[in-house]
């Protein structure tokens, strides 16, 4: 019972594969001789960029904030642009008290008053004692030419006995004494006169500084006034009317809006392919703007991934804040390949066998595939420029090697 149950399988299975060989014979048999062009499409091989690229959204940003500071301690009196305010260069934002400032600008004009008065007085001063000085070594010289003039009577005398050698020495050291006197004079009149010259310096050197301070005060009154340093919209505002500020204390912050970048925004399934410095382009209706990955967000929200773009042309007449665009993320670019239009069998890396036409025939041919991109595929090997591969239509031949075409 056993050997005829293996006896009746094996005959069933040699009537299965005589009728799988009869259906292809029969097939072959009945296959047409030639085929119209009409009948099959092809596709050109020619010279051309490949890209693959993953799509992805973005939104268009300012692409830095300005923060504005307080020049200075006050009270905020008035806010005039609240946040979400477009504002233009050199608008007035907040405007901040100034009392305390014109308070110290008085001040400060009040010292400048004394130390010019001061200085005055020390130049007067220096003057005066100029005079004084001067009369006393004229009086210091006029005694040295007397007590010389006296001398020489005194040797002419010593000539005819009518003086005592004695009192001629008297006089000579008289003489000494008077020059050292005058020596001594002078030099410290020299030293005077440097004291009066160091004092006015000293006065001058003050009324500078605070001639620098009331130029910076009256700078900050005119800082007082928070103005836009570009154009832009206010993100927030920092305090209330009424409320005191210091020094440095964040008041405004603000977008800038001369240059922009991309929010974009990509499905989470190409987060591997997604990487820093990646080649981006932003379709902006006809116009299309070339641009490279930045920071890219780490964490996953709505199954989607955060990245900036920064543009090549960031002050595009055509980009608006808050604008949605369509972003192309390029994985893989060659500038100049050789490609084909892509169709759904193509695999990067294998081998395929397709008809391709030569003449009056279509002759199958294999040819290996590089890049597979959004709509071309780069040709590594197998094909030439011009070549017309068929791509459609053919499928009944695919097991011929070779097809007549009709004329």
């Amino acid at each position: 019972m056993g050997k005829n149950r293996k006896f009746q399988v094996l005959i069933i299975a040699l009537l299965l594969i005589a009728g799988v060989a009869g259906a292809f014979y029969f097939s072959r048999m009945y296959l047409p001789a030639t085929v119209k062009s009409a009948n099959f499409v092809t596709e050109i091989v020619e010279n051309g960029p490949v890209l693959l690229s993953v799509h992805a959204t973005g939104v268009v940003d300012s692409e830095s904030e300005v923060l504005i500071l307080s020049p200075g301690p006050g009270i905020i009196q008035s806010i005039l642009a609240e946040p979400g305010t477009r504002v233009r260069k050199g608008e007035i934002i907040l405007q901040l008290n100034t009392d305390g400032v014109n308070d110290d600008i008085d001040q400060i004009k009040d010292q400048l008053e004394v130390r010019r008065n001061s200085l005055e007085r020390t130049r007067l001063n220096a003057q005066s004692t100029r005079l004084d000085l001067e009369y006393n070594e004229e009086v210091k010289k006029l005694r040295i030419a007397s007590l010389k003039s006296q001398l020489a009577d005194q040797q002419q005398l010593l000539e005819v006995g009518g003086i005592s050698p004695a009192r001629i020495d008297q006089t000579k050291q008289e003489i000494t004494l008077a020059e050292k006197d005058l020596e001594t004079l002078v030099e410290k009149n020299s030293i005077r006169l440097q004291q009066l010259k160091a004092e006015e310096q000293g006065l001058l050197l003050q009324i500078r500084m605070e001639e620098k301070q009331l130029e910076e005060k009256q700078n900050l009154i005119q800082k007082m006034s928070i103005r836009a340093p570009s154009s832009g919209i206010i993100l927030s505002i920092s305090g209330k009317a009424g409320e005191k500020v210091n020094t440095d204390n964040l008041l405004v912050r603000m977008s800038d809006l001369t240059s922009f970048k991309i929010i974009g925004s990509v499905e989470e399934q190409h987060a591997v392919e997604l990487k820093t410095g990646n080649r981006v382009l932003v379709n902006l209706g006809e116009d299309q703007l070339e641009g490279t990955v930045g920071n890219i967000t780490p964490m996953v929200e709505n199954e989607k991934i955060q990245f900036n773009v920064h543009l090549q042309e960031s002050s595009h007449p055509k980009l608006i804040a808050n604008q949605q665009v369509e972003i192309q993320i390029i994985v893989n670019y060659k500038e100049d390949a050789l490609r084909i239009k892509k169709i759904p069998e193509f695999e990067t890396g294998q081998k395929h066998r397709m008809f391709v036409i030569e003449g009056d025939k279509a002759v199958k041919k294999d040819f290996t595939l590089g890049i597979i991109g959004n709509e071309y595929c780069e040709v590594l090997s197998g094909l030439n420029e011009g070549d017309a591969v068929v791509v459609e239509g053919l499928n009944t031949f695919r097991q011929s090697d070779e097809i007549e075409l009709e004329k």
